[in-house]
């Protein structure tokens, strides 16, 4: 009867031993042990290469593509649409470009436009600096402005950018302090003639060499009633024919006539007969033209 008791009281005691309070120094093993504040964290040091010279010059040559790929879509696009490599699948260009590449009419222009802008840049600008333009955003500004001037802009922008590439709104800057620097005062007057010179302005495509007349004089630009409608022209772009007054009235009597005629929906033929019209360069029509106008009037129901 007395060996089960004293089975208990050896559990007991060794309870009791493994009870027993640690001493200081366990106090400290544990605490530093469970506190990640106190950790000790062992980090192993990882040596990073240099790039050789032949990497050196691969990453060069991949950052140059990068930059240039709005430029190569440009140039790309341009001659697609000047060699008419759509014509097997589309009748236009811009439904060429819709459907293949999501394009609206406006975007794929845009790109060939700043291409042009790019290779102007690319030509002109210090060559030392290597500051081109990486995207189309940035060089639209510069197509308010002639070639010989885009690149002083250019150069503005970079320098204002502490010789980084330039955003828009640096290069918009630098363009409109370019603008106001040479600004000329407007001496046009409403019912004047005048001729529009393109000068590769992108916004003035297919309206280089139209006559129109001056219907709104304002600060730097003025209003022209062209074949086609109203455009807001620039003063650089504005050439005056210098006509007579009575030749003035006469030639707004034919851009009225040509106005009425006009409208999106006319066949292409009927719209390049009268863009034609649009672009002579003397104050009359000759006899034929007079007769094909009235007969485009005729038919169409354009005679007031």
């Amino acid at each position: 009867m007395t060996k089960p008791s004293s089975k208990r009281k050896k559990a007991t005691s060794a309870t009791s031993r493994d009870s027993t309070p640690p001493d200081d120094q366990d106090l400290e093993d544990i605490s530093q042990e469970e506190n990640p504040a106190t950790a000790t964290i062992t980090v192993t040091a990882v040596e990073v290469p240099e790039l050789t010279e032949e990497e050196q010059r691969d990453r060069l040559h991949l950052e140059r593509r990068v930059e240039r790929a709005f430029f190569e879509a440009g140039k790309a696009l341009t001659e697609l649409r000047d060699r008419r490599l759509y014509r097997s699948t589309h009748k236009t260009f811009e439904e060429y470009c819709r459907d293949r590449f999501g394009h609206n009419r406006r975007q794929s222009y845009l790109l060939m436009d700043a291409a042009v802008i790019f290779d102007n840049l690319e030509q002109k600008c210090d060559r030392n600096d290597h500051i081109l333009p990486t995207n189309e955003w940035q060089v639209r500004p510069l197509s308010k402005l002639d070639p010989d001037i885009q690149p002083e802009a250019w150069e503005q922008a970079v320098e204002s950018a502490n010789g980084k590439v330039p955003s828009h709104r640096i290069v918009k800057d630098a363009v409109q302090r370019i603008m106001e620097r040479t600004k000329v005062p407007n001496t046009y007057q409403l019912g004047e003639v005048c001729q529009i010179l393109a000068k590769d302005n992108p916004e003035l495509r297919g309206k280089g060499g139209c006559w129109g007349i001056v219907s709104q004089v304002n600060e730097f630009s003025c209003t022209v009633k062209i074949w086609d409608g109203e455009y807001a022209v620039g003063l650089q772009h504005l050439k005056s024919f210098n006509y007579l007054p009575a030749e003035c009235e006469q030639m707004q009597v034919i851009c009225d006539r040509i106005n009425r005629v006009y409208s999106s929906s006319l066949e292409e033929t009927v719209k390049s007969l009268l863009q034609l019209l649009g672009k002579v360069n003397r104050p009359y029509l000759t006899a034929v033209e007079q007769k094909l106008l009235t007969l485009l009037e005729s038919e169409y129901g354009r005679i007031p």
